[in-house]
């Protein structure tokens, strides 16, 4: 048992449940206000969601957005924050938040890093000062920062790799989440487990029974989508959810595909998140009921239907093809901010969708297609 449980301000119901599959209808209670899960969550890494206010944010339907503890920490620093108020007060978002402990950045700089059994060391890629990141640091940066949720300090293996090389990365992040518990001074945010291990089904199962044995809030998966393909995904996710706790929320981190996200929560996941809506957006790219449109080709530029005539976005119910593709030839910053606007709504509304799916028992009938593997 983890010392001084912060669960007191925390809750996790389970309402319903699909009678084929895992899949489950849950409410996540935050000191910030709760979260319908199954839910798709916006990532806001430097404590905005590109190109969005957070009233633009909150029309999208999102509940809860990411902010992230590395990229913080180098700008502004979380004594500027801290100086705010918080997070919440910093960007003007009244929801619940969370925020990564910035192991997956570490995995991202292999280049600049060294790891040791104390932490990690790295050259911030700002002015080339030297940084040291530990358990400790994580959790203290965190505090500061403030979210509802915050992330243990994990380590993330490349994909491929050894099964030795996993091993130990795996073992390292169970006794890094041995400090990050002691290190947490704060009971008003949830402090949650990251599964590791790879591809390697027995590094994932072991890794999962040493997290839940700490009998923290929530836990995630982590470590996947780092190169592996889809199907390895989907067997990790299978095989590692159903050790996690059935009362506690299950994350599975930066995953954000309508039929990684639907496997998954036939499996028992409830959150997800992924910087895919925006970063399509950036790119002149629509999400469009599972499709994905380059709004920039010619054939948009005199297309004057609305982006997607089922859509209740801000983007869809005032504006056309043809404006949006004017925008983004244009390269106007509204073209951007409407698309992230459309793509969040777009993901948002297909968890809705499956929750509402679940709570009718359809949801193994109306996501089928989904739900079978992807033909190669």
């Amino acid at each position: 048992m983890a010392p001084d449980s912060p669960t007191s301000n925390f809750s996790f119901q389970c309402h319903a449940q699909c009678s084929h599959t895992q899949a489950r209808v849950g409410t996540f209670c935050t000191p910030h206000g709760p979260v319908e899960t199954p839910r798709f969550m916006p990532v806001g890494t430097l404590a905005n969601v590109k190109t969005l206010t957070p009233d633009q944010l909150r029309s999208t339907g999102a509940q809860m957005v990411l902010a992230n503890t590395y990229h913080l920490h180098l700008q502004p620093g979380e004594e500027i924050i801290a100086g705010a108020g918080g997070l919440h007060q910093f960007m003007g978002w009244p929801g619940p938040m969370l925020t990564d402990s910035g192991g997956f950045q570490v995995f991202s700089l292999s280049e600049m890093r060294s790891i040791s059994d104390v932490g990690v060391s790295f050259r911030s890629p700002k002015d080339g000062q030297e940084i040291q990141l530990s358990p400790e640091k994580a959790i203290a940066i965190q505090n500061q920062l403030g979210a509802d949720v915050i992330m243990a300090f994990d380590e993330c293996p490349p994909y491929p790799a050894s099964w030795a090389a996993v091993a130990e990365a795996t073992d390292r992040t169970v006794r890094w989440l041995e400090r990050c518990i002691s290190a947490h001074q704060r009971p008003d945010q949830a402090l949650f487990g990251i599964v590791q291990g790879g591809v390697h089904l027995d590094l994932r199962q072991a890794c999962a029974k040493s997290l839940v044995e700490f009998d923290l809030p929530g836990y995630a998966i982590g470590g996947v989508s780092v190169g592996e393909p889809p199907e390895l995904i989907a067997k990790i996710v299978q095989a590692t959810t159903p050790l996690l706790p059935r009362h506690k929320p299950r994350y599975l981190m930066g995953v954000g595909t309508y039929r990684e996200m639907t496997q998954a929560i036939a499996a028992g996941i409830d959150l997800f998140d992924c910087v895919i809506p925006t970063r399509l957006a950036r790119h002149g790219n629509a999400l469009v009921q599972g499709d994905r449109w380059n709004l920039k080709n010619a054939r948009f530029r005199a297309d004057y239907a609305p982006l997607d005539p089922s859509c209740p976005c801000y983007t869809c119910t005032h504006f056309s093809r043809a404006y949006i593709s004017h925008l983004l030839r244009s390269r106007e910053v509204l073209g951007y901010t409407l698309l992230s606007l459309h793509n969040i709504t777009e993901l948002v509304r297909f968890t809705q969708r499956i929750r509402a799916a679940i709570l009718g028992d359809r949801f193994a009938i109306e996501f089928a297609a989904l739900l079978a593997p992807a033909e190669n």
